[in-house]
């Protein structure tokens, strides 16, 4: 696994390649992540860093995080999460703000956020259901039909498709690419759409099913100290 970040859904607009096409693209703030917690092989039995994004108020945090927060020397995060790693070398060592530089433009990611809640919704939306006859004097348009299972056992089998709550899923989009990067802006604008509303928490990792570049924590500081020393 890779290290990921945290982001927020701006809203989608378009751009032109050098070509002149559209593309469509979803803005995502990436400003303000954080490195919390990095856990080792020796000292917690498997390697792992904790990022998080968004600060908030100090009487918003129970006390057990704001203990957290404050051994970590960082303001309360409104999200953490914590991202998995092979071993022990590809801990940040140091490093405090993951961020853009993680990732390059045209590289493949993958992106996790919470899909939109529709509410109650009936088989037809939720399932994609067919339905039933539409001719004058049917009584069940939109209705699922039988859902029993006879005498034997004579009860609602689990897991039937039926009308319920449709919406509010994590969901995972695969192989987007990152078309451009606004660092003055701290946005990626990312290829097509991604789950959630406006405003909703997004998180975005070196996509699994495609190749990418190895991870440098560093670049950003190896960048500023070259300038420093051209100077």
């Amino acid at each position: 696994m890779s290290i990921g970040i945290i982001g927020k859904k701006v809203g989608m607009t378009r751009i032109f390649d050098e070509d002149g096409k559209a593309i469509a693209v979803t803005v995502i703030d990436v400003s303000n992540n954080e490195f919390l917690q990095e856990k080792s092989v020796e000292s917690d039995g498997y390697t792992a860093v904790q990022v998080g994004y968004d600060d908030q108020k100090e009487q918003r945090v129970n006390s057990p995080d704001s203990g957290r927060f404050k051994q970590y020397n960082t303001a309360p995060k409104r999200k953490v999460i914590e991202f998995r790693l092979d071993s022990d070398d590809q801990l940040p060592k140091g490093a405090e703000h993951p961020g853009m530089d993680l990732f390059e433009e045209g590289q493949w990611i993958d992106v996790i956020g919470t899909s939109k809640g529709k509410g109650f919704q009936g088989v037809m939306k939720r399932f994609n259901f067919h339905g039933q006859p539409q001719s004058h004097g049917h009584m069940m348009h939109r209705r699922p039909g039988g859902v029993g299972a006879g005498t034997d056992p004579g009860r609602i089998w689990k897991n039937t498709e039926m009308p319920g709550r449709h919406g509010n899923y994590r969901k995972t989009i695969q192989n987007l690419k990152i078309v451009k990067k606004r660092e003055d802006d701290n946005v990626i604008l990312v290829s097509g759409a991604v789950p959630g509303a406006k405003g909703g928490y997004v998180v975005i990792r070196p996509a699994v099913k495609k190749d990418c570049p190895p991870q440098d924590l560093t670049k950003k500081a190896k960048a500023e100290e070259a300038g420093e020393a051209a100077e």
